[in-house]
């Protein structure tokens, strides 16, 4: 079936805009921000939305937003932030980062246009309008200009429906993840004990003698293509695991200048580079297998283990551990942007078990995960079936 394609902007009306500075009110107000959006998720994280006064508002605090707008980050649209607003955060005030979509209600559902907005016909559309290297970005005009298959209202809402259930399951079995992780962070510290208390009084060894840190190579925005060899970004290693979903992909003319950038299923990675005040990198996860071969971009690093003393798991989980991770982020650099180096992960004394006992831990980890192996591979059939849905569902075949 074919529906007709219908700009956005045709769609939604006019969203109210102040000035806190110049308002009368004196009371406090939410402030939905750029760092306020959980991108891997699609929701607005509320601990996340701080309480600001009209008085020190930053100037872009200006858009009102309303229970279910859809608000799409217009910066590194690449990252997908988009949102539907609760209805807790009804009457907050959003950044001038996002495009805020209000559904006219006779024309448009909003949870089909939420969905609409997170397909990968969108994202590429954005990102192949998206201007500037360092800080890719399109407008307003260019994310209401993108075009929607619009099919009847109550179609639209079926859809929505659908898309419902499926996105429902595929949560709960991140959760579920998320739970045996935590699962098994608990069994290394029941075996190992504090890493920064160090209880147990195992041998401190300094990190500089036990892994090899690989930066990434500095990619430029016109490099990356639609297919190729896959390159994993900061939002590829975020503090939900490592994920493909909107990957950007290179076809290099000499990649034998990027052999040392290479990434396999397996390589341990850690993201460099957050926002000041989130708790959203120096992030350990492990390349999938997705794909066979894979580049690493600037601002994410490889970690491999060079001393036959140290195992890949312990030393995932170590770097994993809170406390450890306060240590690498202390002396963060950067005003709106932190950063770390490898000298702040290097810098790290190391408490080292007995290779008997790490040993134990691969084999623990090995036996939790065969019984995890069963179900690992349901989310990512939940991810690519999800797509398969979104992308029919657009097209009329549902």
């Amino acid at each position: 079936m074919s529906w007709p394609l219908v700009e956005i902007g045709k769609l939604v009306s006019k969203v109210q805009t102040w000035n806190p500075t110049k308002s009368e009110n004196t009371d406090s107000f939410n402030y939905v921000d750029l760092s306020s959006v959980d991108k891997a998720n699609k929701v607005i994280d509320s601990a996340l939305v701080p309480k600001v006064l009209p008085s020190e508002a930053p100037s872009r605090a200006r858009q009102l937003i309303c229970h279910n707008d859809v608000i799409v980050a217009t910066v590194r649209p690449n990252l997908n932030g988009v949102a539907l607003v609760p209805k807790q955060l009804h009457g907050s005030t959003a950044s001038t980062g996002y495009c805020v979509l209000r559904p006219i209600p006779e024309k448009l559902c909003a949870k089909y246009l939420f969905y609409w907005v997170q397909t990968s016909s969108f994202v590429s559309d954005m990102m192949s309008k998206a201007t500037g290297a360092n800080y890719p970005a399109v407008s307003d005009k260019t994310v209401k200009g993108n075009k929607i298959p619009l099919p009847p209202l109550d179609e639209q809402k079926r859809i929505a429906a659908i898309l419902d259930k499926a996105d429902s399951v595929r949560r709960k079995r991140q959760q579920a993840i998320e739970l045996a992780d935590d699962f098994l962070r608990s069994v290394f510290l029941n075996m190992f004990g504090d890493p920064v208390a160090n209880p147990k009084c195992w041998e401190l060894r300094s990190m500089k003698d036990l892994i090899h840190i690989q930066g990434g190579y500095a990619f430029k925005s016109g490099d990356f293509e639609e297919t190729g060899v896959p390159v994993v970004k900061i939002g590829n290693a975020n503090k939900v695991g490592f994920t493909t979903k909107g990957i950007a992909f290179i076809n290099p003319k000499n990649p034998e200048k990027l052999k040392q950038y290479e990434l396999q299923a397996g390589d341990l990675l850690m993201s460099l580079t957050g926002t000041v005040g989130k708790d959203d990198y120096a992030n350990v996860t492990e390349v999938t297998d997705e794909y066979e071969k894979y580049y690493l971009n600037q601002r994410v690093a490889k970690i491999k283990v060079v001393e036959n003393s140290l195992t890949k798991n312990y030393l995932k989980y170590f770097l994993g551990e809170p406390r450890i991770k306060a240590e690498i982020t202390k002396n963060n650099r950067g005003v709106r942007q932190a950063n770390i180096s490898n000298a702040d992960i290097y810098d790290l004394n190391m408490p080292l078990p007995p290779r008997e006992l790490l040993e134990k831990f691969d084999l623990i980890l090995s036996q939790i995960q065969k019984m995890q192996r069963k179900t690992s591979i349901v989310p990512r059939i939940n991810e690519e079936f999800f797509s398969s849905l979104s992308q029919k569902a657009f097209s009329g075949e549902l």
